[in-house]
């Protein structure tokens, strides 16, 4: 039962990613292609959250579920991981039409080719693990 939790937050996820059609191909080829505001829109509003809610974790020293302290170490400066990270995010993302959340979405929406594209997502997660002491960091 205590992964109960994790499960209803996954489901409230994917509701929300459906019915803000933020799961939707059609909608990522438009951001895109900037013919329509809508993806600009949710990645605008999931940005100011994640900016109040470090906001809130900072100021009140909150704590996680198991009670221990939430600490948010600063970004180790440099320009070169950001951009080479973004390029093959961004090409990953434009090419399957999902970012990793979108993926398990889609898969639970019946569109059962995605299980391709999450595959493609666990072995490019295992090769950076395997290269990751050769890249630039």
């Amino acid at each position: 039962m205590k992964g109960l939790r994790f499960i209803l937050a996954g489901v409230l996820f994917g509701i929300v990613m459906s019915k803000s059609e933020a799961m939707s191909w059609y909608r990522i080829q438009e951001m895109f292609r900037f013919q329509s505001f809508h993806m600009f829109g949710i990645i605008g509003t999931a940005v100011i959250t994640g900016i109040i809610i470090v906001y809130i974790i900072k100021k009140y020293n909150v704590k996680d579920s198991s009670g221990q302290e939430i600490v948010l170490r600063d970004k180790v400066e440099g320009w070169k991981r950001y951009l080479y990270g973004g390029v093959i995010f961004g090409l990953g993302w434009a090419l399957t039409g999902a970012c990793p959340g979108p993926m398990f979405v889609n898969i639970g929406y019946g569109y059962l080719s995605f299980i391709v594209v999450v595959c493609g997502a666990l072995l490019g997660t295992y090769v950076y693990g395997v290269l990751k002491d050769k890249l630039p960091h």
